[in-house]
């Protein structure tokens, strides 16, 4: 399970008013960077993120960071940001799993 199965933690986790609310339009941008990511890597499959084929997660992170530098495109950001969720997601993935693997 994602969230706790305690009532009281789960409601603490307010996915909405702490996430949703504060960056709409950067979700937005992320989903589009991913959609767009999945079908250049995937074409013609369902949208899906190949973890085995996308690991060097903050090497890329960087890369795009410095792209982003240079041109401040929204969409170069919005890489930088769809990179750095999927090592934070990673990361809770390990954790849960009860490893400590480095990306």
């Amino acid at each position: 399970m994602i969230l706790p199965q305690d009532d009281k933690e789960r409601k603490q986790i307010r996915i909405y008013d702490g996430f949703m609310k504060y960056f709409a339009n950067a979700i937005v941008e992320v989903t589009k960077v991913s959609c767009k990511g999945s079908e250049q890597h995937h074409p013609n499959q369902e949208l899906h993120w190949d973890k085995d084929k996308s690991k060097e997660e903050l090497n890329s992170l960087m890369r795009h960071l410095l792209e982003a530098m240079e041109t401040d495109a929204t969409e170069d950001w919005a890489r930088v940001a769809w990179r750095a969720m999927a090592n934070l997601q990673r990361k809770c993935e390990s954790k849960k799993e009860g490893t400590t693997k480095k990306y």
